[in-house]
Order: C-alpha cells, then sequence, then structure tokens
C-alpha cells in the first residue's frame, strides 16, 4: 500500500491525498508536479528512476487507510 507522503521533498509543498498534483518513483519518493519538471527534469534526484503521478485516495479508503504524516524536505 502507497504512503501516500503529505509534501513535497524539494520544495516541500503540500500535497494531499486526496488531491491530483504529486509525482512518484518506484520507491515513492515523492514530489509536485513542478518540481519534477523544472528541478528535476523527469528524474527521481534519490534513485534515478522516472516518475508517474500518485494516485488519489480518498473517502472511507482515506479514512481506514490514512495517509502518512511524516514530511521528508531535501531541498536541492
Amino acid at each position: 500500500m502507497l504512503e501516500m507522503r503529505p509534501s513535497c521533498e524539494t520544495c516541500d509543498k503540500d500535497l494531499p491525498a486526496n488531491q491530483t498534483g504529486a509525482m512518484i518513483c518506484s520507491f515513492e519518493c515523492t514530489f509536485c508536479q513542478a518540481c519534477v519538471r523544472d528541478v528535476h527534469k523527469g528524474e527521481c534526484p534519490n534513485c534515478g528512476g522516472g516518475f508517474s503521478p500518485r494516485p488519489r485516495r480518498k473517502g472511507e479508503a482515506l479514512e481506514k487507510y490514512p495517509a502518512s504524516t511524516k514530511r521528508i524536505h531535501k531541498p536541492k
């Protein structure tokens, strides 16, 4: 199950689990679309992998399986 990390690792922008806009790599490194495009040029700075849009989790699924609250912030 995805952790659904709450923020962009580069700019610390909030990325709520019930909204679109988060991008993840295969290790769940989490970034906003702007940082993926403009800062990292589509390549994860942690593992070198590519990115995919993170799916949303909402409603009962989000209540039963809440998103992570652990923020990871590694400004470039």
